[in-house]
């Protein structure tokens, strides 16, 4: 008891791991944010083509290890590692992984790219088709976090790691339906009113309750392989 942090310290440290991570994470992504309020209020389609073709070409090399930094600093955080600075912290994982980081980024980005090109052909030639797209936008959408939780928490191969994004996508129902309400909810309550969140909370609270909840599960997992028959 006399060891406990006080819980006002608790929650001011946690706000400091959050803030300052997200920002990080929104500062490395800065290029992409300006093309991206820039597509928003593009006037015009062509305008709009050339843009979401920059995004998606700084997206592997930005975005993808952005974010499988912020992800590896959520898991020091819920697997209690010290780290002497959260911004040198951050930066050491955003060069470590980089390189598998910009490999599985270059991938999802092309599954993206076909994704929405599909999109935009068939959502006015054939309803039942559009919602097929959506949901396979679900899925895929729920793969690329599981890759960013096996990225950080695997030491594998990067085609391993890709199966492990897969099948923990297709066999984890709890998990699936974790990701998609919590970091769909934060998404709508940012977008939708709170700007302010985007670049210094949003990312790394989606990052920390999917970590969290991959976390709690693997360990029932290994709880249930290491228990007496």
């Amino acid at each position: 008891m006399g060891n406990e942090k006080p819980i006002i310290y608790q929650l001011s440290e946690w706000f400091m791991r959050l803030s300052i991570t997200n920002i990080a994470w929104f500062i490395s992504n800065l290029p992409i944010a300006y093309l991206l309020l820039n597509f928003v209020y593009a006037e015009t389609k062509e305008s709009r083509y050339i843009l979401a073709i920059g995004i998606l070409l700084l997206a592997p090399f930005l975005f993808f290890p952005a974010t499988s930094a912020l992800f590896a600093m959520v898991r020091d955080w819920i697997l209690k590692k010290e780290q002497c600075s959260l911004i040198k912290t951050y930066f050491t994982y955003f060069r470590k992984n980089y390189c598998f980081s910009l490999l599985g980024g270059l991938l999802l980005t092309g599954i993206w790219a076909i994704l929405v090109i599909d999109f935009i052909y068939v959502r006015q030639i054939n309803v039942l088709l559009l919602f097929c797209i959506l949901g396979l936008g679900v899925v895929i959408y729920i793969f690329t976090i599981n890759f960013f939780i096996v990225l950080v928490h695997y030491d594998e191969k990067l085609t391993v790691l890709m199966k492990k994004a897969f099948v923990l996508t297709l066999v984890s129902p709890k998990l699936f339906f974790i990701h998609l309400f919590a970091s769909s909810g934060i998404l709508y309550i940012s977008i939708g009113g709170w700007l302010v969140l985007l670049p210094f909370f949003t990312a790394a609270l989606i990052a920390f309750i999917s970590y969290s909840a991959f976390y709690r599960i693997y360990l029932n997992v290994l709880d249930m392989k290491n228990s007496p028959i």
